[in-house]
């Protein structure tokens, strides 16, 4: 005989349940405005994944590049990984909670290259140690951060946004897109073989005069080349099905089916155990290494070793650059998410511009460098993403990957390739708000669609843009249609790409 007092226990415990699912959908909605954004708690956590998965990549290459991958020792990477999740989920809290908006942020992909030249470059220049170089240039980002943080408050920055031209905003997203399918095709996936490396599919796949030529240059790379190539069209194919039929978890699927196809492959083409990394790896977070290495590691005696006309000038550099990759990011994913009103502006910019600043503060903090909104975000915005949810979700993961790191290694770059490619696509499409029978937009877009790709800086374009955008309208007599804030960046990038050393 039933137990009635089990069966009414296991009621309670299933109406108590179903109460705190409810309270927490109710305080979602409130703090994230659900309904009100056309979403709902499932899409943005799905979106917020995707993000996570096309940009999990930035977790262990950042603290290889700040630190010549490893090369440095394993204390400084550990304490550049350990602040690479932390500061990349703060500036996502902030992004989401502040603005409540869907975008993601990790430390910027050139900025974190530029900032291992700098310390490398100071290490030289001082004959200090590469640790101390690099908590000296540590310094750099705390004023960057601190300036940003003081520009967003007094809303200069939105100021800087509203001084882009109507048509070179409308031109950020489609040069975007081509960033985006350059990355996925180009630099995302590298092979390496005893022939060197890295081969890149477009380049040295599909830029071959044969196959057999790519075979010869590759060497034992080729076979696994036409794996990274097969899985990130099967990938990129499942997601345009899944898309046509309606499906909004497409990208996520499209990123888990090419990453089954590339283990297989591994297993079964290759030879290798795609999940040999797991076996040793540490779940341990490094939290020593990063308060000896990094934590608050400021070296402001080395600051002023190097001399203030050249830490000027770095600091400029870096804001300038960050400025504009941020701006061009947010202005971008925010047009092809519906985000803009008929102006061209975002609402809660200042928020979303205050993310940023906070994130490459806490960044400088414990031990890397300028955290930026990163494209991928676009990937959770195709797949739905419109809120705070969004990016709170992507940060979650970023924090989870303190414990986690190992797992998300095994993501390969080619399933990340498929939703890169997808995207930018579809950001492409953007051209057709472009009024190409008006010069005055036709050619900053112009240059800033090949340029994007090709420098790999959106700030790099967007000031190819602007100062088109000015020079033409000054030598055909319509100077006075060009802002003075406008004119000021113009020639801030002019300085910028001709007279700092």
């Amino acid at each position: 005989m039933r137990n009635p007092e089990r069966r009414r226990g296991s009621r309670m415990e299933y109406l108590n349940g179903a109460g705190i699912v409810h309270r927490g959908m109710i305080m979602l909605e409130k703090l994230f405005k659900l309904k009100e954004n056309g979403t709902t708690a499932k899409t943005e956590i799905i979106a917020g994944l995707t993000t996570f998965m096309t940009m999990a990549y930035i977790i262990a290459l950042n603290p290889n590049l700040l630190t010549g991958f490893g090369a440095e020792g394993a204390s400084l990477w550990n304490g550049a990984f350990m602040a690479t999740c932390i500061a990349s989920a703060v500036g996502m809290f902030v992004m989401a909670f502040a603005a409540n908006k869907p975008f993601a942020m990790a430390p910027g992909m050139g900025l974190n290259s530029f900032f291992a030249v700098v310390s490398a470059n100071i290490a030289a220049l001082t004959g200090m140690t590469y640790l101390a170089s690099y908590q000296t240039a540590l310094c750099i980002i705390l004023i960057e951060g601190l300036v940003f943080l003081v520009l967003s408050l007094l809303n200069i920055r939105e100021k800087i946004v509203g001084a882009i031209p109507l048509g070179v905003r409308l031109g950020i997203a489609p040069a975007i897109g081509m960033m985006l399918m350059n990355i996925g095709v180009g630099s995302n996936a590298g092979v390496y073989s005893e022939a060197g490396g890295p081969f890149y599919a477009m380049r040295d796949f599909f830029g071959a005069l044969t196959p057999r030529i790519a075979q010869n240059q590759m060497g034992s790379g080729y076979t696994e080349m036409v794996l990274t190539v097969v899985t990130m069209f099967i990938g990129l194919f499942v997601i345009i099905v899944l898309s046509y039929k309606g499906v909004k978890a497409s990208v996520i699927i499209g990123m888990l089916v090419a990453s089954v196809v590339y283990w297989a492959g591994e297993a079964l083409l290759l030879g290798k155990n795609p999940f040999v990394s797991l076996a040793g790896a540490s779940f341990v977070p490094p939290f020593a290494d990063m308060f000896e290495t990094t934590f608050l590691k400021f070296n402001f005696s080395g600051f002023l070793q190097v001399g203030w006309f050249t830490m000027i000038t770095l600091i400029v550099t870096f804001c300038v650059i960050d400025m504009f990759d941020t701006i061009g990011t947010l202005v971008g994913t925010a047009s092809r998410a519906g985000m803009l009103d008929k102006n061209g502006k975002m609402p809660q910019m200042k928020q979303a511009l205050l993310a940023d600043a906070v994130g490459t503060v806490v960044g400088s903090a414990t031990g890397t460098s300028t955290v930026t909104t990163f494209i991928e975000s676009a990937a959770g915005v195709e797949a739905g993403g419109r809120t705070g949810l969004t990016a709170l979700t992507t940060g979650v993961m970023f924090l989870a990957c303190i414990f986690l790191a190992p797992v998300a290694a095994i993501i390969p770059a080619a399933a990340t390739s498929s939703a890169l490619i997808y995207v930018g696509v579809l950001m492409v499409a953007g051209l057709r708000n472009i009024d190409f029978s008006n010069m005055y937009q036709a050619v900053p877009v112009a240059l800033m669609l090949i340029a994007m790709p090709i420098s790999g800086s959106i700030g790099h374009a967007i000031g190819i843009g602007l100062i088109s955008f000015t020079v033409m309208k000054i030598f055909t007599g319509k100077v006075k249609e060009v802002s003075p804030l406008t004119c000021i960046l113009s020639i801030i990038f002019l300085i910028k790409f001709f007279l700092v050393a």
